[in-house]
Parts: structure tokens; C-alpha cells; sequence
């Protein structure tokens, strides 16, 4: 009869200690393995943290106009992209351009009305200039007169002067006649004696008539010295009448002139709005939010589409505050956008948030006279969160779009060749 084993024998009992302990170390390798997976997981997100609370961004403008008036041609469709110094839009510029015209012609007139003033002017001047020469005529025939007059004045001294010498001799040669004819009678004196003491008399009477005209003659000089002196004075008294009537008649340029400034400011003006009829595209960028047509009143401020910047593109990433010594400004970062995760954009750390709205919930809120502090306890704690400015270099804004979603790695500074 054929023998049988034994199942519950040693050879049995060997196999069941071998598969234990394979199982063990089976086991034992597995925690090891997960240990060190945990432990490689840890140091990965701990140098290299991530996110996926990033959102994509860029600077964006509305387009307004700074005139107002019907859009003439509009040379751009929603969401299109442009180049800087494209033309944007066309606003009606013909009151615009009607105001620069009547700014220059205003500006032309003033400049015509200071020649006229200035002729005007020189002319006035000029006949300041004559009338001060007229006053100063008059001025020295009244010195003249004064001279005339003093002169005139010592002729009728010395004819009166002379008169009383004539005088004096006519008395003495009338009483020495009258003393020498009694004489003659007594033949005291002789008949010649008598007649030349009578010539003498008789001369020195002559004498007297004729300083009595020189007098009167000379006085009559100084009384009309005197009126020549009286019309001296007159005319320089009118002259300087004049010369005072024509210096306040001088007009000044300073009123005219001060207006220069204002009219400048107004063909300045007026060309600024004339420019401005016509929008162009500041920067590189994609229209978008447009809605309006052309034939449309464009309002001053009133923004008729917006532009997205295309020439700088940014990430903010919000990294927990337990991750944030591992963020310094200057890393880089691989940054993967929703729309296309398959593309890897390259991008710098420029800087990291350093405030966010604290949380009322947890801290309470600051009111006017004390604290208000929460009386509850919250058990979860979340780490608070704070911005990441990550500029993406290489950008493609076919690619990225303002305000999608994107993740974010930190990988460290670049390695220096």
C-alpha cells in the first residue's frame, strides 16, 4: 500500500515559518518604502513648493477719449490684436480742427494789433519828443525875455540917472543966467559972458528934454520887454501843457503783450484736442469688451473698449505662509496654465505679499473703543495665505489669457554656468 505525508509534519511547519517571514519582510519593505516615498514627498514640496491657487494677470487700460463727438471709423474688432501705434479709432475732428484755425487766426490778429500799437506808440512818442523840444524853445525865450527885461530894465536907470544929471546942470545953468544978467547992467560981466552963461542954460534945458525922451523911450522898451516876457511864459506854459497831454497819450504794449500767453495756451489747447481726435494703440496689446460701432458719440472719459497689455504677464500665486521662506524674490518657476497644461511657461519671482485682510472670524474685528475678540474657539486652524508676484518670461498671449487659472512651482535660483 502506497504511504501517505503527513501535513501537519516538519516539513510543513518549515514552509509556514518561511512565508511568515517573507510576509514580514515583505511588510517591513513596504513601511520603508513609504517612509522614504512620505520623506522624498516632503523634501520635493518643502524645497520646491507649489500651488494651485494662481491666477493669471496682466495690466490692462481703458481706452476713453479725451474729446467727444461721432466715431468716424473704427479700425479694430473685439478681441484683435494690435500693435503700438496702431490706429484705434476716428472721432469727428472738424470743430476741433474749425477751433485750432480760429486759435492761430486769433493768435495772428493780436500779433497785427501790437505792430499797429507799436507804430501808434512811436508815433505818440515822437510827438513827445517835439513837444518837449518846443518846451524847451519856450522855455529859453522866457529867459530870453528875462534877460531883455533886465537890460531894459538898466537902460531906464541910466535914463533916469542921466535925466537927473541933465536936470541938476539945467538948474545950475538957470540960476548962473540969472545971476549974471543983473551983473550986466552994473558992467560987471561982459554981453559975452551973458550970452554964453543963456547958451548953456538953454542946453543944458535941451538936455533935460532929450533924457526925458530917453527915458520914456527906454521905459517903454521895458513895458514891452515885460509883455514879451508875459508871452514867453505863456507859451511855455502851453508847451508844457502839451508835453504832459502828449506823454499821457503814450499808450503801453504791456496789455497786449500779456495776452501773447493766453492765446499761445489756447492754439495749445486747441491742437491737443485736434490730435486727439485720432486713438492710438500705446503698447502692444489685445482689444477686448469692445461694444460700440462706428457712428457712435464718443463721451470725454467714457471708455469705449479696453486694452490688455501684451508685453508684460504675471502670475499670483497664493502660497501658504508655512511655504513662504522657500519664496524669494528671484527663483524661478515653472508655471502651467488651464487652458493648455501641456505647455510649461518660465517664470522669475518678483516679489512676495506682505499684508492680507485678516480674518474677522478668527481675530475678531478693531472697533472704536475696545477689541472685539471672538469668544469662540476655532479647533482648525488654515494657514493664511499671501500673494506671489511671478513675472512669466517668454510670454504668448495666444497661449495665456488674463484671469485663468494656472500652477505654479517654485524651483529655485538658477545655476550660474
Amino acid at each position: 500500500m502506497p504511504t501517505t505525508r503527513d501535513p501537519t509534519g516538519p516539513e510543513h511547519d518549515d514552509r509556514v515559518a518561511k512565508l511568515q517571514w517573507y510576509g514580514r519582510a515583505f511588510t517591513a519593505a513596504m513601511v520603508l518604502l513609504a517612509m522614504a516615498g512620505l520623506i522624498a514627498v516632503y523634501a520635493v514640496t518643502t524645497r520646491h513648493p507649489q500651488t494651485d491657487d494662481a491666477e493669471v494677470f496682466a495690466n490692462y487700460i481703458g481706452i476713453a477719449p479725451v474729446v467727444e463727438g461721432p466715431i468716424l471709423h473704427l479700425n479694430v474688432a473685439d478681441n484683435q490684436r494690435v500693435k503700438q501705434g496702431d490706429l484705434l479709432f476716428e472721432i469727428d475732428d472738424r470743430p476741433y480742427k474749425y477751433a485750432f484755425d480760429r486759435a492761430v487766426s486769433d493768435q495772428a490778429a493780436l500779433e497785427g494789433q501790437i505792430v499797429d500799437e507799436r507804430r501808434r506808440i512811436q508815433a505818440e512818442v515822437n510827438a513827445v519828443t517835439a513837444s518837449g523840444a518846443a518846451t524847451r524853445s519856450a522855455s529859453a525865450n522866457v529867459d530870453r525875455a528875462q534877460a531883455s527885461i533886465r537890460e531894459a530894465e538898466a537902460d531906464v536907470a541910466h535914463s533916469e540917472a542921466a535925466l537927473d544929471r541933465a536936470k541938476t546942470e539945467w538948474a545950475y545953468a538957470e540960476n548962473n543966467l540969472h545971476r549974471v544978467e543983473p551983473l550986466l547992467v552994473k558992467q560987471f560981466v561982459t554981453v559975452d559972458q551973458v550970452d554964453q552963461a543963456r547958451t548953456t542954460e538953454r542946453a543944458s534945458a535941451q538936455s533935460v528934454h532929450e533924457a526925458e525922451s530917453q527915458l520914456a523911450l527906454n521905459r517903454a522898451h521895458l513895458n514891452s520887454m515885460l509883455a514879451a516876457l508875459a508871452q514867453a511864459t505863456a507859451s511855455a506854459e502851453q508847451s508844457t501843457a502839451q508835453l504832459h497831454q502828449s506823454e499821457s497819450s503814450v499808450l503801453t504794449l504791456d496789455p497786449l503783450v500779456a495776452q501773447r500767453q493766453g492765446r499761445a495756451a489756447a492754439i495749445a489747447n486747441a491742437e491737443y484736442n485736434y490730435n486727439h481726435c485720432r486713438i492710438y494703440a500705446p503698447f502692444d496689446a489685445r482689444v477686448t469688451n469692445l461694444v460700440i460701432s462706428e457712428g457712435a458719440y464718443a463721451h470725454i472719459g467714457q471708455e469705449i473698449f479696453t486694452l490688455i497689455d501684451n508685453r508684460v504677464w504675471w502670475v499670483l500665486a497664493n502660497f501658504r505662509e508655512t511655504q513662504l521662506k522657500h519664496v524669494k524674490p528671484g527663483m524661478t518657476a515653472d508655471v502651467y496654465v488651464m487652458s493648455d497644461p501641456g505647455v510649461r511657461f518660465t517664470g522669475v519671482v518678483d516679489s512676495t505679499g506682505y499684508g492680507v485682510t485678516p480674518d474677522p472670524t478668527f481675530w475678531g474685528k478693531i472697533t472704536p473703543g475696545l477689541p472685539d475678540v471672538q469668544r469662540t474657539l476655532s479647533w482648525v486652524h488654515l494657514a493664511s495665505r499671501y500673494p506671489v508676484r511671478i513675472r512669466i518670461e517668454s510670454p504668448s498671449p495666444d497661449v495665456i489669457r488674463l484671469g485663468e487659472s494656472a500652477v505654479v512651482v517654485i524651483r529655485g535660483y538658477k545655476r550660474k554656468p
